[in-house]
């Protein structure tokens, strides 16, 4: 009797005391969250933490659109982005399950059109090979295909493509991240699965998993209703950009980064990952899921993730990212488009993970965010705060930036005129890339006009800036400007600013002249 009255004493004890640490849990995500919004002044974000294998957390803040009423909430549509390439890795790996493929099959196998710019490449280059970015194409190679969203370009034109994009190191030697293999892997399914892409992903992925609000190809916005808008930076505020129609088309990127999803449906999917319940299990086998999860290709580690996390292991496996963090496995990965961030990320050994959308070009706060929220996990005595990572990295901007001669930025800081005629006829005229397609330098009245065939966004002005030319786009949505350089009968461009994101890959086109205006 006296052990059962001290047992009751002890619940009784035990409850209060479990629900003040999950109040303190919740405060905790709340500060960190709040501290993100205001710090970054984000238009609308939705967060969700999973400890021990249950929800424990979400939080939806801020608009669908920032000049709007709707509010984001846990339904709300967000693009993933590379968030992508994991369900296209899974969708794959379901195939092998299948006895559809194998991950040794050469592309070829499949898809006897697949060429690379290299024969030998071409020949050995393996299904696997085309998820873990050590293909020897550079960094962000071809992405110009991609975006600026919407284009012309198809995945025939991809498969064309990628025999003219030179190599930027031997295959399978290094680490360089790239989109264009992940639209070839989506191909590959396609024929393999004897489905489209985006018929493959509904049923080997949404249906079994139940990620009910989860979209991918052509949709009805209205219809479909809860969709976020992205945002870019403008005169230091979030402006809509490049509004979504109607009727949301399908894109040709869509295995790269071309899947969107909500909160809920984005918690469903990483609870597969870490506490797969017996239809989950049945969805995937064993094998597989370690198969994703195998470090296949090294990555840099820089500086900042040595000095934050203590990392001594960065890898790339199907579709995810490997490391270990303060002593703890971590399997994440981040999706980056214009107007749109996010991350997921998962600690296995503890059952533990949390995954945040954001509708806004938001790099800084990604990354400050992220690490905030992963301490909570690793190093929660260090108190994170949004406040300390942000600090650093702003100092770390700045130490960067003081290091920067002032050659690397001469079209920030050198007069810019729009060039005027007469023009040299050596200069105006039809020129054509072998992938990117043509391009018209011509006059229109006074001024100088550069426009692309393809990708209908990129189109602007030209201008004389110092002895160079440069190319002005028309729209924020082409956020980096261009170079223009004439040698030997060619027509080269580079990004005014070399540390711009890499999948505005002026550098790898090459024109040659094949008629005048």
């Amino acid at each position: 009797m006296k052990r059962w009255c001290a047992a009751l004493l002890v619940l009784g004890f035990a409850a209060p005391a479990a629900a003040q640490s999950a109040d303190a849990g919740r405060a905790a995500y709340d500060r960190i969250v709040d501290d993100a919004v205001a710090r970054y002044d984000l238009p609308g974000i939705a967060v969700g933490v999973v400890e021990d294998g249950q929800v424990v957390y979400t939080r939806t803040v801020g608009k669908l659109d920032a000049s709007g009423t709707e509010p984001v909430t846990s339904k709300s549509l967000f693009k993933i982005a590379s968030n992508t390439k994991a369900m296209t890795a899974s969708v794959l790996a379901r195939l092998v399950d299948q006895g559809k493929l194998r991950w040794d099959d050469p592309v070829v196998k499949h898809l006897p059109q697949f060429r690379m710019y290299d024969p030998w490449v071409t020949r050995e280059m393996q299904v696997r090979d085309l998820l873990v970015h050590n293909s020897g194409l550079p960094e962000g190679g071809g992405d110009l295909m991609f975006w600026p969203e919407p284009n012309h370009f198809t995945r025939a034109d991809i498969l064309h493509g990628l025999q003219y994009i030179k190599p930027a190191y031997s295959f399978r030697s290094g680490y360089a991240y790239d989109n264009l293999l992940y639209v070839v892997a989506g191909e590959v399914a396609a024929v393999a699965g004897g489905a489209p892409y985006e018929t493959l992903v509904q049923r080997e992925i949404f249906e079994p998993l139940g990620l009910t609000r989860c979209r991918v190809g052509a949709f009805d916005r209205a219809q479909v209703g809860d969709v976020a808008q992205p945002h870019v930076r403008v005169d230091k505020r979030y402006v809509v950009t490049t509004p979504e129609a109607a009727q949301v088309p399908a894109i040709t990127s869509a295995a790269a980064g071309g899947i969107r999803c909500s909160l809920d449906d984005m918690l469903a999917w990483m609870r597969n990952w870490l506490v797969p319940d017996a239809k989950q299990q049945a969805w995937l086998s064993a094998q597989q899921r370690r198969e994703m999860w195998l470090p296949r290709t090294p990555m840099p580690i820089a500086a900042r993730r040595v000095r934050w996390d203590n990392t001594h292991m960065y890898a790339y496996g199907y579709g995810f990212r490997l490391a270990d963090v303060d002593g703890q496995w971590t399997v994440s990965h981040t999706g980056t488009l214009s107007g749109m961030y996010s991350m997921m990320a998962m600690l296995p050994d503890r059952r533990s993970g949390f995954v945040f959308l954001i509708n806004a070009d938001a790099d800084e706060a990604r990354t400050v965010l992220g690490e905030a929220l992963m301490k909570q996990f690793t190093a929660p005595q260090s108190k994170p705060s949004i406040g300390h990572y942000a600090d650093a990295l702003a100092e770390d901007a700045r130490r960067a930036e003081a290091q920067r001669t002032p050659a690397k930025t001469p079209a920030a800081t050198t007069p810019r005129t729009p060039v005027a005629g007469p023009f040299d006829p050596r200069r105006i005229g039809t020129w054509q890339d072998p992938w990117f397609g043509t391009v018209r330098l011509c006059p229109d009245g006074e001024r100088l006009r550069f426009a692309s065939e393809k990708s209908p966004l990129m189109v602007g002005t030209v201008f004389q800036v110092g002895d160079r030319w440069l190319v002005d786009w028309d729209t924020d949505a082409v956020d980096v400007e261009g170079w223009l350089d004439f040698a030997d009968g060619h027509l080269r461009m580079r990004k005014t600013d070399p540390e711009a994101d890499f999948s505005t890959d002026f550098e790898d086109l090459d024109f040659r002249r094949t008629a005048g205006c």
